[in-house]
């Protein structure tokens, strides 16, 4: 197997690391609604995107 030549600094791996942490979705408030959603999507409640009745929510 391949070994590294030299040891990896910590600030290396740290760095490394902190690059792969989690990041919670950023949220916006609908306009219409008033409810919390993700941004660049189709709200669930009422099967709205920027406007316009995209999804049927009516059984």
């Amino acid at each position: 197997m391949a070994n590294p030549k030299r040891k990896q600094s910590k600030r290396r791996s740290r760095l490394r690391r902190g690059a792969n942490q989690f990041r919670a979705p950023k949220l916006v408030k609908d306009a219409e609604s008033g409810a919390l959603r993700r941004s660049h999507r189709v709200d669930p409640t009422t099967g709205k995107y920027r406007g316009r009745q995209v999804l049927d929510t009516g059984a």
